[in-house]
C-alpha cells in the first residue's frame, strides 16, 4: 500500500478482531512513529505498549471514549519525557507527530487503529500516570488501540476548497 492509500483509507477503527498483533508489526510501527519530526530533533517520545488484557481493561474502564481497549489486541500509549525537551512545551507536537506516523504505518500493514486523547485532559493524563505507573517527569499524550480491525476501509474525502487560502488569509 502506497502512503497516499494510507491517507486516503484511513479512519478511527472501534472494532477489532482477536487476532494479535505481530511482534513484527509492533516493530514497524514504533520505528515509523519515531521517524516523526521534533523541534530540535530531541525525540522526546516513548511509548507504552500493552498487550496484558487486564492493563488494557483498566484504561478502557476509566476513560470515558477508550472502551475499545479493553477488546483491541493492543493499546499504545505515547508520553513524552520533559527532561528530554530543548524546547518547552514543543512535547505536544512531537508526540503529536509520532501518533499520527504510528496510525499511517498501521494502516500501511491493513491494521486498525484509534487515537483516543489524553492531554490536555488532566483527568485523563492520571488515568495514565496511575495505570500504568508513569514517572512524574512523563506526560502522555496518546491513547492509541490497535489491531485487526471488524469494519472496512475505504476512502474518504474530506477536502473543502474553503478552508484553503492563499498568500493572505
Amino acid at each position: 500500500m502506497d502512503v497516499l492509500e494510507a491517507l486516503f483509507t484511513r479512519r478511527s477503527i472501534r472494532k477489532y478482531t482477536q487476532k494479535p498483533v505481530s511482534d513484527e508489526d509492533i516493530t514497524i510501527l514504533l520505528k515509523a512513529a519515531m521517524l516523526a519530526p521534533s523541534a530540535h530533533n530531541c525525540r522526546p517520545w516513548h511509548f507504552v505498549v500493552i498487550r496484558d488484557e487486564a492493563v488494557r481493561k483498566a484504561l478502557a474502564e476509566r476513560h470515558p471514549y477508550a472502551k475499545m481497549a479493553a477488546e483491541a489486541p493492543l493499546v499504545i500509549v505515547v508520553c513524552a519525557n520533559l527532561g528530554e525537551e530543548k524546547e518547552p512545551d514543543f512535547w505536544v507536537q512531537d508526540c503529536s507527530a509520532a501518533t499520527q506516523n504510528l496510525m499511517l504505518a498501521a494502516r500501511g500493514r491493513n491494521l486498525g487503529s484509534v487515537w483516543c486523547g489524553l492531554h490536555p485532559k488532566e483527568d485523563r493524563e492520571d488515568i495514565a500516570r496511575d495505570v500504568l505507573k508513569l514517572p512524574p517527569n512523563v506526560r502522555a499524550l496518546s491513547l492509541v488501540v490497535i489491531g485487526h480491525s471488524q469494519q472496512p476501509f475505504f476512502e474518504a474525502n474530506r477536502f473543502d476548497a474553503a478552508k484553503i487560502h492563499y498568500e493572505r488569509w
